[in-house]
């Protein structure tokens, strides 16, 4: 090739590189950049952050959620998925969950992590391994060296071991009363979502925490049309669902039209929060967690849509306010070890089949405990469970339109074999081995049922505990670009401590 021509070539080369550098430029011209592994920002302050946290929900939880949403969407034999809002961010990361005891750690000491940056065991809030030295967390920081109002919400009791790690210090996330009276001192402007587990102590004798958050200046906001008429000019207040199961709000898949969504609690939220100075609000949708703990798939696809919606409201408000808004959406760990892919089903998933199941695990136990308080006969057992799951024996086939809905002998077996064992009551079972591996510590029939359909489904599992793969990072707004890459979860309240300058 002739001199010239190769110079020609690389030219013409070299100005489609800086084209393209300029085009991709563009894209970040009011930003300034950021050294994404060594967490340094020299841009503006981002005035109000979101931090998302959905609590057990990693790769495995979002993903079934899209494919599900996708599958039962289309009615052709193509495959597609419709990503969560949250999936469609510019910026992606990925984080290492270990702690100080653990590859598969729990709550506490991974949102210990995530608000302050230290590592500590498994159960611990915001204290060191000694359990003698607390840690500051991100919005203990920001509340007090930038004056943002700070919120907490969570789909779970707001003294459980996630939003008790952005406000409490404790040696264990058990300490629910103690935690519950670090949040009455918090002088936090917004906890909204579940209730207080253990508001007079564990003996019952103790203040009440309610008494003692209303004395620290705190209104109590219990009822739908109070927290609806909650804003700005509402100062300090606790929104408590009006509709709770075990201090918790309902799993979505059991939720009643009109009861309040973690979605409505983050759009009050930012209604209560909403400054000129700033912002910073911690929302966790923390029954995912519980849903995979039971392995039940539909329970924890229908939460995570949920929080998914709490994650709109912030999108709603990041379109208002694009140059001063960040939004970031994680999770703590995995929970359940769950799969796409099961080894019946081969390279073959039924997502929408998913959708016969119309009420969670937590409702469904409630049909247990009914079974052996007016016992039943296993015949009547399996009519709920085709009411409920949509699993029908060979003689009901012409019920149902999927195929593999159908149970085989060897099903019918197994489900009448946990049936047994779940009419006795709990204290007089006698496991074996193997029956503690099928069931863990849930009802066997319960867990016989949501194994059988999520693994018709083609949905798996591998725990009933956390385990340890990495978490997802997502993030979105003024600053997000460091949020890229891969780092440990310390690195999350790094990075924002370098975005917002607190010391």
């Amino acid at each position: 090739m002739k001199l010239w021509l190769k110079r020609t070539m690389a030219l013409v080369m070299a100005t489609a590189m800086v084209l393209s550098g300029t085009a991709y430029v563009s894209q970040w011209k009011n930003v300034d950049f950021a050294d994404a592994n060594n967490s340094t920002w020299n841009g503006k302050t981002p005035k109000y952050i979101f931090l998302f946290i959905g609590d057990g929900m990693t790769y495995p939880q979002f993903t079934a959620a899209s494919d599900y949403l996708g599958a039962v969407r289309t009615e052709s034999n193509r495959v597609v998925s419709d990503n969560l809002n949250f999936m469609d961010f510019p910026v992606s990361g990925s984080a290492t969950t270990f702690d100080s005891s653990s590859f598969c750690p729990d709550s506490a000491s991974t949102a210990t992590s995530i608000s302050t940056g230290y590592k500590t065991l498994s159960g611990v809030i915001n204290m060191d391994e000694s359990k003698r030295v607390s840690y500051e967390t991100i919005a203990e920081k920001l509340k007090e060296q930038l004056g943002y109002k700070i919120g907490v919400v969570s789909s779970v009791p707001i003294n459980h071991a996630t939003p008790a790690a952005f406000y409490a210090h404790q040696p264990s996330r058990n300490n629910y009363y103690e935690i519950g009276v670090e949040l009455a001192k918090s002088e936090f402007d917004y906890f909204g979502g579940g209730d207080f587990l253990l508001a007079t102590g564990k003996d019952m004798k103790q203040p009440s925490l309610y008494s003692l958050a209303e004395n620290n200046g705190y209104s109590i906001a219990d009822s739908k049309e109070e927290i609806l008429s909650l804003s700005a000019a509402s100062d300090k207040v606790i929104a408590i669902s009006p509709v709770t199961v075990e201090g918790a709000l309902p799993y979505e898949v059991d939720r009643k039209t009109g009861e309040l969504s973690l979605a409505d609690f983050t759009k009050k939220g930012i209604d209560v929060l909403y400054n000129n100075t700033g912002f910073f609000m911690m929302v966790e949708g923390g029954k995912i967690d519980w849903a995979c703990h039971a392995n039940d798939a539909m329970a924890a696809i229908k939460d995570t849509i949920a929080f998914d919606n709490a994650v709109a409201e912030a999108v709603k408000f990041y379109n208002k306010y694009p140059n001063d808004t960040l939004i970031i959406v994680t999770g703590d760990h995995e929970t359940g070890g769950m799969s796409i892919g099961f080894a019946g089903t081969q390279y073959s998933t039924y997502l929408p089949q998913l959708s016969e199941q119309t009420l969670s695990y937590e409702a469904y136990d409630e049909v247990i405990e009914g079974y052996r308080a007016n016992p039943v006969n296993f015949e009547t057992a399996l009519l709920d469970i085709e009411k409920y799951f949509g699993l029908v024996t060979k003689e009901k086939s012409a019920k149902t339109t999927y195929k593999n809905m159908v149970l085989t002998d060897y099903e019918i077996t197994q489900l009448k074999a946990a049936f047994e064992l779940s009419m006795i009551p709990a204290s007089n079972r006698k496991l074996s081995e193997a029956d503690k591996l099928m069931y863990g510590s849930y009802e066997p029939l319960l867990m016989a049922v949501t194994h059988l359909l999520n693994n018709k489904s083609g949905i798996g599992w591998t725990s009933y505990s956390h385990t340890g793969i990495p978490a997802a990072v997502f993030a979105r707004g003024l600053g997000s670009q460091i949020f890229s890459g891969s780092y440990d979860n310390t690195d999350i309240y790094v990075k924002l401590k370098a975005l917002t300058k607190v010391e």
